[in-house]
């Protein structure tokens, strides 16, 4: 089901895509040393098996956000979820004091778990599924 947005929705759909491209392409090659320190050691695969299969996703998530328009409400419902399954990370990366991506005091680890809703706002909003988001969730508490 598409949903019309606007020229400023897609504008930050394309640039959230293009950001996802550069993470994935980074978790692959230049990062990733940085990406498999957030990775919490609870998580039962190789650290960077973790890292080459998110960045892997990122790749496919940021080149569909900006090339395949026909699906941008399920892939922006699908990266919402995926900025909430990778939340652990940032929390993992907080509680052990981890230095990675500039994160080198508490503060700056702490301030960014407040960034995480913030990008789940940002590809719900930006590919126009606020809408089924809301019918999702409305549906399901009038069941309850």
């Amino acid at each position: 089901m598409q949903t019309p947005t606007t020229r400023t929705q897609t504008i930050f759909r394309i640039t959230l895509g293009a950001f996802m491209l550069l993470a994935g392409v980074g978790h692959l090659t230049f990062q990733r040393q940085e990406f498999q320190a957030q990775v919490p050691d609870w998580v039962p695969l190789s650290k960077d098996l973790v890292v080459i299969l998110s960045g892997i996703v990122e790749v496919l998530l940021g080149a569909t956000m900006i090339f395949w328009r026909q699906l941008r409400v399920e892939v922006g419902i699908a990266l919402a979820v995926f900025y909430i399954l990778v939340f652990p990370g940032n929390i993992a990366q907080y509680v052990n004091d981890t230095n990675a991506f500039g994160l080198d005091t508490e503060e700056k680890r702490f301030a960014r778990l407040f960034f995480q809703p913030v990008l789940v706002a940002w590809a719900l909003w930006s590919t126009g599924a606020w809408p089924m988001v809301k019918r999702l969730f409305s549906g399901a508490s009038s069941r309850a």
